[in-house]
């Protein structure tokens, strides 16, 4: 028996279709309700300082969530967006520009951290967004956690660390 095309192509369109309306119906209740584009990681819980420990405008280094990602979190004096602890001042961030890699160091006097290395800048009390240089991405911001004795924790990271994939390694 011979199959013309146009027949060909009636017959596969109406299985596909068919194979699609009786699949897709079971796939709508398991839609995510996550944010378009992110990820959930299984990031771990690291206790990263004491917040009556912490000084204002002194970056504190810690790694998270590796010991290949350096980070520092700062105690700004003021409240900022993504700060924890009751004045919600307290804020972390990796340390590797987005841009190459290279190490963003915090300067205290204009509240920024600074790469040495292709000069962007990236203002530390507007969640790390980038204001000038190479970099065309925010220095990603360390989730922290504000516990009721003070203890700060890294739960998690907004925005990729430069050089990965995803931030679990």
């Amino acid at each position: 028996m011979s199959v013309s095309r146009r027949e060909f192509l009636k017959i596969s369109g109406s299985v596909a279709a068919g194979t699609g309306a009786a699949v897709l119906p079971g796939f709508a209740g398991a839609a995510p309700t996550q944010d378009a584009g992110s990820t959930v990681l299984p990031y771990p819980r690291k206790s990263v300082a004491v917040a009556s420990e912490l000084e204002e405008g002194k970056a504190v280094l810690f790694h998270y969530p590796d010991d290949s990602s350096p980070c520092a979190l700062i105690k700004m004096g003021r409240s900022v967006p993504g700060g924890v602890g009751p004045n919600r001042d307290i804020v972390a961030f990796s340390t590797l520009c987005t841009y190459m890699g290279c190490p963003a160091i915090y300067d205290q006097g204009t509240r920024t951290f600074r790469c040495g290395c292709h000069y962007s800048v990236f203002d530390a009390e507007m969640a790390g967004q980038m204001v000038c240089g190479q970099a065309t991405e925010n220095l990603p911001q360390v989730v922290l956690e504000y516990g009721g004795d003070g203890d700060l924790s890294a739960t998690a990271i907004k925005g990729l660390i430069y050089g990965r994939q995803s931030n679990i390694l």
